[in-house]
């Protein structure tokens, strides 16, 4: 009995790509019961879900991109990554660094004399890149409109803390930087971005602004009115929330944050520069968040309810204590590293676990709760991670 059910099982063994097309199929079973609620609780046109698990990925599509055209979504739909678009400050920072070009230890009025003397420029680039220079505020106030009323903003910007106390996230803090460590490449940011650091990472359907012949791949988002929308210009959104991409490309470069080899030395220096621990959060988080250059980072496993609440309007609303840590944390296997982001109409949401090779971004044309991309994407990475 035992020989026949052992022939058996040599019998009906499965194949390496048998196997391999069952996994995929677990993966999108995954994605689609984790992510697929979200579209009706919350009235989600549209949304692409993309896992990488060691070399494989599995990108899930749902919904349209627009509703009057019912453009479908797909791979290759690009969506506003919002704030994410910080990740990408914080490498082009690190590549001005480890280029020679700046020192995060740097002040912002050595490229920018008009900031000289000033309480902002009591700061360094790296309390800029980690939102610890002070107080600076979520968002520039309404009638700074140009350049020129950015810097006498600035100028007269009164700080409500010494710098490298307080975290306060702030589009004015990390713009700076970014604003700052372009000047010392010479070129402005967006240029920058889409000339050197996009292709870098092999990133073909990334941009700051949209060329023309992509504009049908460019979904429009939906305000809480239902209203189509897209993102409006401002000081330094480039630097802060300006970066349009979709879900292939933002794998791959989930995957080259996860496995830095093989970019060329500079970048590579500069993502393990974003991905270093400069800052402790606490005492809210218990001293377990800590700031990056743009990525946010925690022990893993992480529980729900902390990765949560260093998402929560707590940390992007608030001032939150936060310690200078000296020497900081070299980037670590054993960290989740992730971060939100938003536009008036889109949400996005990238994390991803050096150690276990496994990475997960989600965009969305609806700016839909945070708390509800984090809990589907904790679910997903939590099951992965076994």
């Amino acid at each position: 009995m035992r020989a026949a059910v052992a022939g058996l099982l040599i019998l009906f063994a499965v194949s390496p790509a048998q196997a391999a097309d069952t996994r995929h199929a677990d993966i999108r079973d995954l994605i689609d019961r984790a992510f697929g609620p979200l579209l009706q609780a919350h009235d989600v046109p549209g949304m692409a879900v993309a896992v990488t698990v060691g070399d494989r990925v599995e990108i899930a599509s749902y919904g349209v991109a627009a509703r009057d055209a019912k453009t479908p979504v797909t791979p290759d739909t690009l969506f506003e990554l919002g704030s994410v678009s910080k990740t990408f400050t914080g490498i082009l920072g690190g590549y001005a660094a480890a280029l020679g070009r700046l020192s995060l230890n740097d002040h912002p009025g050595q490229s920018l004399p008009a900031l000289r003397g000033s309480a902002v420029d009591r700061a360094t680039l790296l309390q800029l890149g980690t939102y610890t220079a002070g107080g600076l505020p979520l968002q520039f106030p309404a009638d700074v409109t140009s350049y020129e009323r950015m810097i006498d903003w600035y100028q007269r910007w009164t700080p409500s803390a010494q710098p490298g106390v307080q975290r306060r996230y702030s589009n004015p803090s990390i713009g700076l930087f970014g604003h700052v460590a372009a000047m010392s490449l010479q070129r402005d940011f967006a240029t920058l971005a889409e000339r050197e650091l996009f292709p870098q990472f092999g990133l073909r359907s990334t941009f700051v602004r949209v060329p023309p012949s992509e504009l049908p791949r460019y979904a429009w988002g939906y305000s809480r009115t239902n209203q189509p929308v897209r993102v409006n210009p401002g000081p330094l959104d480039a630097e802060a929330y300006g970066v349009k991409s979709s879900a292939a490309d933002m794998i791959r470069f989930v995957q080259l944050n996860l496995r830095p080899a093989s970019l060329e030395p500079p970048m590579r220096r500069a993502v393990e520069l974003a991905q270093t621990g400069y800052v402790q959060i606490g005492p809210m988080m218990q001293g377990q968040m800590i700031q990056g250059l743009g990525w946010e980072q925690y022990p893993w496993p992480v529980p729900l309810d902390q990765l949560l609440a260093g998402n929560s309007e707590q940390m992007s609303q608030q001032s939150n204590p936060a310690t200078m840590l000296v020497p900081p944390q070299p980037p670590s296997g054993a960290r989740l590293y992730n971060k939100t982001g938003a536009t008036n109409g889109f949400g996005a949401y990238v994390a991803f676990l050096p150690g276990r090779n496994i990475g997960l971004v989600m965009l969305a044309n609806r700016n839909l709760p945070i708390a509800a991309r984090v809990t589907a994407a904790h679910a997903v990475l939590e099951r992965l991670a076994r």
